[in-house]
């Protein structure tokens, strides 16, 4: 087999492999990222980047390599855009973790979010007690997104920031 389409296919098998991955472990791993998962991103980047090119260490390898990878993530945005169930299929959907200040246990055991990190959201929406919050989820990013049971609702850390900025300038 020519090297180079054994690099291709070889980088299609490692990014199929990690959306799989990532689809079993959870979109809660995607925006939380403490020192554990940072380390383990760097293992994995290093010991994929062999799996995919090999003892093919050109440049041309590794341009190829990365050509396979954002051709394939092309594609698979323009699926997940189209086919509203593939979609689904890697993303998954948002879930509901307190309505009304009442709260899910069996979502919030489901996908293992504790509740030090639930009233760490609360506090950087502006919200101290359970009983505040009118609508959280968490969403498909991974980030949970928290709506009080106030007339006005609470701006988060960065919407605050950015309106500091506008005010300044």
């Amino acid at each position: 087999m020519n090297v180079y389409l054994d690099i291709a296919f070889r980088s299609a098998a490692v990014y199929f492999f990690m959306v799989i991955a990532l689809r079993l472990f959870g979109k809660k791993e995607l925006s939380q990222l403490n020192t554990t998962d940072v380390i383990l991103i760097l293992l994995i980047s290093n010991s994929v980047q062999n799996a995919m090119v090999g003892n093919d260490t050109s440049l041309y390898g590794g341009i190829i390599a990365a050509s396979v990878l954002f051709i394939i993530n092309f594609i698979l945005k323009k699926l997940m855009f189209r086919y509203k169930g593939f979609n689904y299929f890697i993303q998954q959907k948002p879930q509901i973790l307190i309505h009304d200040g009442t709260l899910d246990f069996k979502i919030l055991s489901h996908l293992n979010i504790t509740s030090d990190e639930l009233r760490e959201a609360m506090r950087e929406h502006g919200i101290q007690y359970f009983s505040q919050v009118k609508l959280a989820m968490l969403e498909i990013d991974g980030n949970i997104s928290i709506i009080s049971g106030d007339n006005e609702l609470k701006q988060t850390h960065y919407k605050r920031l950015k309106k500091l900025k506008k005010t300044i300038s």
